[in-house]
């Protein structure tokens, strides 16, 4: 429910009136002398899905913007509320999506003082990267909690469909000076641990679980990062809770920045490469898929749509597009090896003599393009029948899939045994 108040001009008062009267909706008209003209404020309250359409009614009866005030209300007894209840709530004349004024206050009112975003963030990074490296996904998990990185991602996403410059400058700049903290704060505190050995120095990092998911960006990842701005978007349009979406924005990005942070303090560079281009991926797509679903649920800018007025939201736009345009040919390149390489390794176990395998997982280092390694590793992870050597097989595995790589292939093959009976009585 919220409450509303505006000043109407003595010019419009007959016309705005008008509109209230035909919605059924209770009104209280109060003079206003504090300006020396014939002015006056009117108050009614609404269902939160009725304001931003009353509003819009409003403005093309000559209502300004010079004095409305929308504020949140408990509850409210008029003759005619339970009546606009029924038609645009239970009715479902409108959606759930707050109004235009209100979503930009929203937006705004979900980030902290500066003091507070970077301090959450260096926490939320030094667990993240604690996580990483325990291998400990309720760790993961409890640096997303903490993380406010929602805040910054949706008002970016409110001011391009706005077309508020100082919101979509405010937010990415938090954006890019919170994830580069984040970066910075993992990669110190890797360093650390690694420097007074409270974990191995020799730790190759790429067999940590919780880090390999990270450095080898893929469909899913792109999946992550369109579902968790979308459903952003859509927790802060629609007036419900948005905290655990917030979790979800975190997740596609603190992860990665830890893992960056990781990749830089213990090596080797392609590890924060392909960490760094899946946290590029997530966060345009974050952004992106915010504005794209506040748009399509109807907000637009308040004051004219001329090209030189858009000039913010088109420049806005241009950065995501040629970011994400970056990320995207390194992130298909990674597609395509995982591919072939999955496409070769079935080939070779779908072979007779391998009819007694189980392929468990294969890991694809992330393909670099032979910037940094000019080698390309490869993990295959086979089940096996205890004793049973297959000494043979490693080697078919490399050569098949050296051949479609003019051999800059490492293949490590690891087999894990199992052991099958069946009881008979």
């Amino acid at each position: 429910m919220r409450l509303i108040q505006a000043l109407v001009p003595d010019g419009c008062r007959d016309a705005v009136l008008s509109v209230l009267d035909d919605e059924h909706i209770d009104y209280v008209l109060t003079r206003e002398e504090s300006n020396g003209d014939e002015s006056a404020i009117v108050q009614f309250p609404l269902p939160t899905q009725a304001v931003d359409r009353v509003l819009s009614d409003l403005r093309e009866a000559g209502l300004t913007d010079e004095y409305t005030v929308v504020g949140s209300l408990e509850t409210a007894q008029t003759p005619h509320i339970e009546e606009l209840e029924n038609k645009f709530v239970k009715g479902g004349g409108e959606n759930d999506s707050i109004a235009t004024d209100e979503i930009r206050t929203k937006a705004l009112g979900m980030n902290p003082s500066p003091t507070t975003y970077y301090a959450m963030t260096v926490l939320s990074a030094i667990v993240a990267t604690a996580g990483l490296l325990l291998d400990s996904p309720a760790l993961v998990v409890g640096s997303m909690v903490i993380a406010p990185q929602v805040g910054s991602a949706m008002t970016t996403s409110v001011g391009l469909v706005l077309n508020d410059r100082d919101m979509i400058l405010d937010g990415l700049r938090s954006q890019i000076l919170g994830l580069s903290v984040a970066i910075v704060s993992a990669t110190v505190f890797g360093w650390a641990l690694k420097s007074v050995q409270f974990i191995p120095p020799a730790l190759d990092v790429v067999t940590v679980s919780q880090i390999s998911q990270r450095v080898s960006p893929g469909f899913l990842s792109l999946a992550v990062g369109i579902c968790a701005g979308a459903a952003g978007a859509l927790g802060l349009a629609t007036a419900l809770p948005v905290s655990l979406v917030g979790v979800m924005i975190a997740a596609a990005l603190i992860p990665a920045a830890a893992a960056v942070g990781v990749g830089v303090a213990w090596g080797p560079p392609v590890i924060a490469l392909g960490a760094f281009v899946l946290l590029v991926v997530n966060a345009v797509s974050i952004n992106a898929a915010g504005g794209g679903v506040l748009w399509l649920l109807g907000y637009r800018p308040l004051d004219g749509d001329s090209l030189r007025k858009a000039a913010p939201t088109l420049a806005a736009i241009v950065v995501l597009l040629v970011s994400f345009a970056g990320a995207g040919i390194i992130m298909s390149k990674q597609m395509q090896t995982e591919n072939v390489v999955n496409e070769e390794v079935q080939k070779v176990l779908q072979q007779d003599q391998y009819t007694e395998l189980e392929l468990i997982k294969v890991e694809v280092e992330f393909d670099d393009m032979g910037i940094i390694d000019q080698s390309q590793h490869v993990t295959v992870v086979i089940s096996r029948p205890t004793n049973e050597p297959y000494p043979e097989l490693s080697k078919n595995l490399a050569g098949n899939i050296s051949n479609r790589f003019d051999g800059r292939v490492v293949v490590e093959l690891e087999f894990t045994e199992r052991q099958r009976s069946v009881a008979r009585t």
